[in-house]
């Protein structure tokens, strides 16, 4: 039980993390810090090339440690998909997030919509998986009837926490994608 568990948080936080990376109509750094930029040779994400802040409501600065690097961030950030507008003061960067159109909306609820489903999917496989453990254990003779009721019953208690902590972020998404 103990690794399903485990393997379901795994999930809950892959799941969590791809949400966040779908805008809402606050400012949000998960929406620029992995974009990756050419320094120096190397491929490295924004988080690792400044600070990030929000400045609410609708803006995201950026306070690169180089000013050699600033004009490479603005140009990942512009040929990034994020339809942002993006300008450049000396070291910062503002990024400014115009006000999400309804046909946009609907398109990033109907976004957070698949990756809900994909991580309900992503846990009833791992149900699935864990009840033909149990089953397989009931079949060597290892468990009783009793316990493997008891252990199945235990592994969907699981699930439907866990979806309906699915279901709670995936409302909270939405929320933020209205605002």
């Amino acid at each position: 039980m103990g690794n399903l568990e485990q393997k379901i948080k795994q999930a809950l936080d892959y799941f969590k993390d791809q949400l966040s990376s779908i805008r809402g109509g606050r400012p949000n750094a998960k929406l620029v810090e992995d974009i990756s930029i050419e320094y120096f040779g190397q491929r490295l994400p924004i988080k690792q090339l400044g600070s990030i802040n929000m400045v609410p409501p609708r803006e995201i600065q950026i306070s690169v440690w180089d000013k050699n690097a600033a004009s490479a961030v603005l140009k990942a950030i512009e040929a990034s998909n994020l339809n942002v507008g993006v300008s450049l003061d000396g070291n910062i960067i503002r990024v400014n997030l115009p006000p999400l159109s309804g046909e946009r909306r609907i398109e990033l609820t109907k976004l957070a919509k698949k990756e809900t489903e994909d991580a309900k999917i992503k846990i009833r496989g791992l149900r699935d998986d864990e009840n033909k453990e149990i089953s397989g254990r009931f079949d060597a003779k290892e468990i009783g009837e009793d316990e493997k009721f008891k252990l199945k019953e235990k592994v969907q208690g699981i699930v439907d926490k866990a979806n309906e902590e699915i279901e709670n972020i995936l409302n909270a998404k939405i929320k933020e994608i209205e605002e």
